[in-house]
C-alpha cells in the first residue's frame, strides 16, 4: 500500500482540530494522573478514569483506557493485566487513553511514579526523554518508520533500557482512522508525515520486573 492511501484521511479533517484533540487529551490525562493515589486497585484506578473522561466533553473513547501498575507496566497495549495490583507507596505506573474530541482522535501516555526509587523515576523520565531524541531524529533525517524503530532501539540501548519492539506505533485521524489501515509506525517503509502518527515509546528495565510507557502526536 501507498504512503497517501496509508495517510489518508476524511472530508472532515483538520490539522488545527487534531492538534486540539491531542492537546485536550494530555489534559485529560494530566487529570486522570492527579487521581491515581497509591493503595488504589488497577481496576479501580481504570474504572475513575473512564468516569472522570466522561465529565470532560469528548465526543468518545476509541481504544480502551489502559492504566498499569508496577510488573504489569512491561505488558503491551493487547495483553491483559496480570491480577490486579494495588498501587503502592515506592511504585510506577503508566497511562494510555485514545478519545475523539472534535470528531478527531486524541492518543496519549505517561509514566510517573509514587515514590523515590531512583532506577524507577529514570526509567519514567527516560521515556520522555527517547520519545524526544526519536522525534526530533525524525524532524531532522526524515527516516521512514522502520529506520526510526531501528534507531529508538539503539538508543534505548545507549541510555540502559531494552526497547519493546511489539509497539510500533499507528495513525490517528478524524475519526475512525482504522478505516485506512494504515499499518504500524515501525513497519512504514516511507517517511511518515507528521500530525497523522502515534509515535509510542514503551521501554523495559534490563533486571527489574518494570518497565516506562510514552506516546504522543509525531509532529
Amino acid at each position: 500500500m501507498d504512503l497517501a492511501r496509508r495517510e489518508a484521511v476524511g472530508a472532515k479533517f483538520s490539522a488545527d482540530a487534531m492538534k486540539r484533540a491531542q492537546a485536550l487529551t494530555w489534559d485529560a490525562t494530566e487529570k486522570i494522573a492527579a487521581i491515581i493515589k497509591p493503595g488504589m486497585r488497577e481496576s479501580e484506578a481504570i474504572a475513575a478514569s473512564k468516569a472522570l473522561l466522561g465529565t470532560l466533553g469528548m465526543d468518545r473513547i476509541w481504544h480502551p483506557v489502559l492504566v498499569r501498575f508496577g510488573e504489569n507496566t512491561l505488558r503491551t497495549f493487547s495483553e491483559r493485566s496480570d491480577n490486579d495490583p494495588v498501587l503502592g507507596d515506592d511504585d510506577i505506573y503508566f497511562i494510555d487513553i485514545g478519545v475523539v474530541f472534535g470528531a478527531h482522535e486524541g492518543d496519549c501516555g505517561f509514566t510517573r511514579t509514587t515514590g523515590s526509587d531512583p532506577e524507577m523515576q529514570r526509567c519514567a523520565d527516560d521515556a520522555k526523554r527517547l520519545f524526544d531524541i526519536v522525534q526530533d531524529h525524525w524532524r531532522q533525517e526524515k527516516v521512514t518508520g522502520q529506520a526510526l524503530y531501528d534507531f529508538a532501539k539503539t538508543q534505548a540501548q545507549a541510555l540502559g533500557w531494552v526497547l519493546n519492539l511489539d509497539i510500533k506505533g499507528h495513525r490517528v485521524s478524524d475519526f475512525p482512522h482504522a478505516i485506512y489501515k494504515g499499518g504500524k509506525l515501525g513497519d512504514l517503509t516511507d517517511t511518515p508525515s507528521g500530525g497523522l502518527w502515534i509515535l509510542e515509546i514503551q521501554i523495559a528495565h534490563p533486571t527489574r520486573p518494570f518497565g516506562a510507557f510514552y506516546e504522543d502526536l509525531l509532529v
